[in-house]
């Protein structure tokens, strides 16, 4: 829609150590304004559940802000890997990121962060569950804005142009699926679904599995509609990378889902 909110001449006194001109970007703001709701969030709920601290808080965010840049970057390299080993710097230079390599590099970094601080692990990814909800949901608004992540053409109700040459929608003025509000929509609804479940929570870990469940299911669904062909595909092209991703973490977390309610049922264990 609209990639740049606005732009600025730079003050005399930062000239030469700012480029003349400084733009604002939708994307980068709507991610700001994620982080900051996420770090509400999680400030409340991991001192009113875990007794941890604003900075300990703050320090968590930042980590997973830091590892979900890393692995969104990295997980780039299966989309071309001849292109991106060949060209590193553009791994830097390209605006794109692979949530699923977000998700698994931050997984990491919250297991660490659990064991240091001798955490309750499911009960803690609970609540992480949440924080990654929020930053997702406007991550994707950030992502329409931009025109990243856009859908096929498509002549239906929902469908919008990108006309804005700063765009990264392909093809410009072609009536598009808004894939990133489709995926923004599906956050915000789980984000409400598991907010309505916690109060009748059965075991620790149940959130975060479902969670894991009902995005990846949700994303193999919203993959149909992607057009953004670069993110790479399986078995002759009927098979995203992220759709055959999702297929792995559902398998996983459905049969955690299992095994964690036959074992502890209503004990939230």
């Amino acid at each position: 829609m609209h990639p740049e909110l606005f732009k600025f001449n730079t003050p005399e006194f930062l000239k030469g150590l700012l480029p003349n001109e400084i733009v604002i970007y939708a994307y980068g703001a709507l991610i700001l304004i994620g982080v900051l709701m996420a770090f509400s969030y999680l400030k409340k709920y991991a001192y009113k559940d875990f007794g941890l601290s604003e900075d300990t808080s703050q320090s968590l965010l930042m980590g997973l802000i830091i590892m979900s840049i890393v692995g969104g970057k990295f997980f780039m390299i299966f989309e071309d890997p001849g292109y991106y080993l060949s060209h590193p710097k553009s791994l830097i230079s390209n605006s794109g990121f692979v949530f699923y390599g977000s998700l698994i590099f931050s997984m990491g970094f919250v297991v660490w962060f659990i064991k240091k601080h001798e955490l309750s692990t499911w009960k803690f990814l609970d609540l992480i569950g949440f924080v990654a909800l929020i930053v997702h949901f406007f991550g994707r608004l950030g992502c329409f804005m931009a025109g990243c992540c856009h859908g096929i053409e498509s002549h239906g109700p929902f469908s919008v142009v990108f006309s804005d040459p700063a765009s990264q929608a392909s093809p410009l003025n072609v009536p598009l699926h808004p894939t990133q509000l489709y995926s923004s929509f599906m956050l915000a609804s789980i984000f409400l679904i598991l907010t309505f479940i916690k109060k009748r929570q059965s075991f620790e870990g149940q959130l975060f599995l479902l969670y894991l469940i009902l995005y990846s299911f949700g994303r193999s669904i919203i993959e149909e509609f992607r057009g953004d062909e670069a993110r790479g595909f399986l078995f002759d092209g009927w098979y995203s990378n992220s759709q055959f991703i999702s297929t792995i973490i559902i398998l996983f977390a459905l049969t955690a889902y299992i095994i964690r309610q036959r074992k502890f049922g209503n004990n939230k264990g």
